[in-house]
């Protein structure tokens, strides 16, 4: 990947933001990669040299990054029990997973798993689906590596957006800049359908990109698509009275309504299919035919 310094950073700086001494060991992919999309994380590896990233990018995830670090500090000066960063490994059908997990507090009746978070306020708001899968697999990785059992797992937020005055005004916007969330912790058999699922995904894609097949495509989830919406309005306010999936369901609605109320179409998207936010469009057939459809 180059790393470009559009905004004459010092090279000091740069070298900071980009300096990095991550490591999945000589597993064939990480929890991060599984819990993606397969077409993405082959795109990713094909076209990682001709990918560029500007170094103000990296600003969030060094923060986090620091993060991570004055916590793990921090336990160590108290002496904690508590285990951190600790990788471990799985193996699936010749493929190794590998993992590594911030804090692991071991008791008498089963582990808490505990991720921090460097985000945002809409995405605590929001609640992250991908959080479910990745806390989960670190649960599936306890079990298969060490053979314990996962009684917890939760996520240590620190909202970089945060506001007190939201705090004050807004019933549910987080009441502090640093939030923990419960994440509902499946069965071990909901994490084992789960993890083995995606990692044949992920091998049957590898040997797809290696034989010049054609990808498996995004899923809608992958993708963070949302469906269009038809709203039904009352002129004068803002929020609406009704969301339908379809349009004759809200002209029913309206039908027996004087004309102050409307319908508004709110147009579905794929929140992560655009060139903002995916790094591989420019290099994804899918995403062009989509253009195309769209055109």
């Amino acid at each position: 990947m180059e790393i470009t310094n559009n905004f004459g950073l010092p090279s000091f700086v740069v070298d900071a933001l980009t300096f990095s001494d991550y490591s999945r060991g000589d597993a064939q992919i990480s929890v991060t990669q599984l819990i993606d999309s397969p077409r993405v994380v082959q795109l990713q590896k094909q076209h990682a040299d001709k990918q560029s990233k500007d170094a103000v990018d990296f600003v969030w995830s060094r923060f986090g990054t620091s993060v991570h670090n004055m916590f793990e500090e921090s336990l160590k000066s108290v002496d904690s029990p508590a285990i951190t960063e600790e990788r471990l490994f799985a193996q699936w059908n010749g493929w190794k997973l590998s993992g590594a997990i911030d804090i692991q507090e071991v008791e008498d009746d089963g582990v808490t798993i505990s991720d921090f978070k460097v985000t945002s306020v809409w995405s605590v708001i929001n609640a992250k689906p991908a959080w479910d899968n990745q806390l989960n697999t670190y649960a599936y990785l306890v079990r298969k590596a060490k053979g314990q059992t996962v009684k917890k797992l939760q996520i240590v937020a620190i909202l970089r957006d945060w506001q007190r005055r939201k705090a004050e005004q807004e019933r549910n916007y987080p009441s502090a800049p640093i939030v923990v969330l419960n994440i509902p912790l499946w069965s071990e058999s909901e994490q084992d359908r789960y993890v083995e699922s995606q990692m044949e995904k992920h091998v049957n894609a590898d040997f797809d990109a290696m034989t010049g097949q054609k990808l498996i495509e995004c899923s809608a989830e992958e993708m963070w698509e949302k469906p269009t919406v038809y709203a039904v309005m009352r002129k004068g306010r803002k929020s609406a009275l009704k969301l339908h999936q379809s349009d004759k369901l809200a002209q029913d609605m309206l039908d027996g309504m004087d004309d102050t109320h409307y319908m508004d179409v709110r147009v579905g998207e794929k929140t992560r299919c655009t060139q903002d936010w995916c790094g591989v469009s420019a290099y994804c057939d899918q995403f062009q035919g989509d253009l195309l459809d769209v055109s």
